[in-house]
């Protein structure tokens, strides 16, 4: 049986460019649904745990079309709120070799922006939850969703649910000075941080040895940030992807783990071509939820993780639509590709 896992944020309508067409040359754009903490829950259905989303959503068919998107992957939308006036939209221009992929944000005055406190009971949303996941986008999208997530980190305490947090520092919604602020206080109540050198930089304000935008991301840089990073927040579990962006199609993909003792790099993947990296961290999460409740120890965990999250690049969309069985074949050693039949 499954693990009940809470995600809360916001799912949002993805408008992208088909193929690699450019925002100006397109008349069609290929609609889907995802959103970090969304595509997490979809991760933690796939892999056959009671996976709740809990987010705000408008009454219209919009919202209710975000809603039959998370259900028909195995998602509860029990504690999902219903009024409000949008749900968020974001574009998507996918990009190839040297030119980067673009997101165009148009998510102001959403539901889950404008969502209160009393559309919630979170002592209700994590009665019997083993785990609750959030990610730095979440406070980032106003300060209404910041107490909203403040709320659910407490009462996920007061009901003894581990805590994670995928740290996601999004410059298009909010500074670096305002994430601090926000995120540095809401650290205490987390168990698993989860975030490269960027995030925990941005967010947090820890900086490692390395050069990240040149593709230098040695994990000995980490080491002395992961060790900081646990004595001041008191973290059981720090957890790094290591990304080398060679271009928008070629990307090399890795790991590491710490738990206040021991460090871990997973094995290295070398992704080309990427098919839609977009939900790559968030099936790199998803991922590290499973690994952390199921496997036997926390590099078997790190490794189910970055072997999810690089099989979603080779998938469109924000979600991940890989089982169990086949995240294990790819970390147990069968990256060939070969037809299966």
């Amino acid at each position: 049986m499954g693990k009940k896992i809470v995600t809360l944020g916001e799912i949002m309508l993805r408008l992208s460019t088909p193929g690699h067409s450019r925002f100006v040359q397109t008349d069609v754009f290929d609609a889907v649904y995802g959103g970090g903490e969304a595509n997490v829950a979809v991760s933690c259905a796939n892999y056959g745990h009671e996976a709740y989303f809990v987010t705000k959503l408008p009454q219209h068919e919009i919202g209710q079309a975000a809603v039959n998107a998370l259900r028909r992957y195995g998602v509860h939308t029990d504690f999902i709120a219903r009024g409000g006036d949008r749900v968020g939209i974001y574009y998507l221009e996918s990009g190839s070799a040297m030119r980067p992929s673009k997101v165009i944000y148009d998510r102001a005055h959403s539901s889950m922006a404008e969502a209160e406190p009393a559309d919630f009971d979170f002592d209700a949303v994590m009665t019997g939850a083993d785990w609750f996941h959030w990610s730095g986008i979440t406070p980032a999208i106003s300060d209404r969703a910041a107490e909203l997530t403040r709320l659910a980190c407490e009462a996920a305490k007061r009901h003894g649910v581990t805590v994670s947090v995928d740290l996601n520092f999004r410059k298009k919604l909010w500074t670096t000075e305002k994430a601090q602020s926000v995120m540095r206080p809401l650290m205490q109540y987390v168990d698993v941080c989860i975030g490269n050198e960027e995030d925990a930089e941005l967010c947090l304000g820890f900086k490692p040895d390395a050069d990240v935008k040149a593709g230098q991301t040695d994990a000995e840089g980490y080491k002395g940030i992961f060790c900081r990073m646990a004595s001041e927040f008191g973290f059981k579990y720090v957890v790094s992807t290591l990304r080398e962006s060679y271009s928008a199609s070629h990307n090399g993909w890795k790991g590491l783990i710490y738990d206040g003792q021991e460090f871990y790099v997973s094995r290295r993947y070398d992704i080309a071509p990427i098919v839609d990296r977009v939900g790559g961290g968030d099936a790199f999460s998803g991922g590290i939820i499973h690994g952390l409740l199921t496997k036997p120890s926390m590099a078997d965990a790190l490794e189910f993780a970055v072997a999810a999250s690089a099989l979603k690049h080779t998938l469109p969309g924000d979600f991940n639509m890989v089982s169990v069985a086949e995240v294990e074949a790819l970390a147990g050693g069968d990256a060939s590709g070969r037809v299966q039949r």
